[in-house]
């Protein structure tokens, strides 16, 4: 896989000041308690907001991370409106990060694609296989644990927007029931419970007695959860479907 053309280039013209100044006023948006308005950021173009969002996507804290891809979601999406290709090459250069040749980890870029295919409908027609492919051992299988759990939380995040074209792109799910990471076995859990996957029933009947706790990885209120709850849970919702 080549590095994406055109990834880093300003569609819309010359705007804003350079990339240090960017990623303060970043930075400060994105450590704020409360939402703010889009005025600062309309002295950048698309772009550059969206060059300058790559850096936090791996940020320590977990707030800052969450609000980063959140907006990366929203200004790619409002990018792909008018320049569809540009758009394109934001996602192509996620699926870039998390390619081996890249020479990159990748962390965050399985959350910010996400984000971006639950927001455009059209990028989600064209990536969301790409995706699911990262499930797949044939596919382009992703190792990392961490990776797994950003992998498990965009799933999460485009079925519940998306929810037709999921079941499309067919993603293996139950094996990640028996990891050894307990986020990646409760977010596995989650969304088997959301997709009602009968077939799962059973790995998920064996995870009740599991007092494992983990933390969803784009929620930064660090509340924790059982593993055996988010199994119980998914179970009550399969069950529910065969009444």
């Amino acid at each position: 896989m080549t590095s994406p053309e055109g990834a880093t280039g300003s569609p819309h013209g010359k705007k804003g000041t350079g990339i240090g100044s960017r990623k303060r006023i970043l930075e400060r948006l994105l450590s704020a308690r409360i939402d703010q308005t889009d005025s600062e950021l309309n002295r950048f173009t698309p772009m550059q907001v969206i060059n300058s969002l790559f850096s936090f996507l791996y940020h320590g804290d977990a707030s800052m991370k969450s609000k980063a891809v959140s907006l990366m979601g929203k200004t790619v999406a409002a990018l792909a409106e008018d320049d569809m290709e540009s758009g394109r090459n934001v996602v192509r250069r996620l699926m870039w990060n998390l390619n081996d040749e890249s020479g990159s980890i990748g962390w965050g870029s399985p959350e910010a694609m996400g984000e971006i295919l639950a927001r455009h409908e059209k990028l989600a027609c064209e990536y969301g296989h790409i995706l699911a492919s990262y499930t797949r051992p044939e596919g382009n299988y992703l190792e990392n644990a961490i990776l797994q759990r950003g992998l498990l939380w965009a799933l999460l995040r485009v079925w519940r927007t998306r929810p037709e074209l999921f079941t499309r792109w067919d993603p293996l799910i139950p094996p990640y029931l028996e990891s050894a990471d307990p986020a990646v076995r409760g977010l596995a859990a989650e969304l088997l419970g959301g997709l009602r996957e009968k077939q799962a029933y059973h790995a998920l009947s064996g995870l009740l007695e599991d007092d494992s706790e983990y933390e969803n990885p784009m929620e930064p209120d660090g509340l924790k959860r059982r593993v055996k709850d988010a199994a119980r849970e998914a179970l009550e919702k399969i069950e529910s479907e065969t009444e």
